[in-house]
């Protein structure tokens, strides 16, 4: 199980910093990096959500902070944001 876990660790870093933009392998990738070690299964799982989606929706949220219209995902990109330090992040 934890091999398991381990491997969609290693996978969704990869994935985040290897998306076709350098703004976005930036966010998500740095974030990624930092962050996925600590998260649990139900956590990663939520990162693979995001990054599933399309770039546009998900810079709307990051630099906007638009909505997903999902708590999970919203509260992933509001730690997103205060990775970042963008204005309005919560801290």
């Amino acid at each position: 199980m934890s091999s398991d876990l381990g491997m969609r660790r290693r996978r969704a870093v990869w994935r985040a910093s290897h998306r076709g933009t350098k703004e976005m392998d930036y966010l998500l990738g740095r974030f990624a990096e930092q962050a996925v070690d600590s998260m649990n299964s139900g956590e990663i799982s939520v990162l693979e959500r995001l990054i599933e989606m399309q770039d546009p929706e998900i810079e709307l949220s990051v630099y906007e902070g638009y909505s997903l219209g999902d708590k999970d995902l919203d509260t992933l990109i509001a730690l997103i944001r205060e990775f970042h330090d963008f204005p309005g992040a919560r801290h």
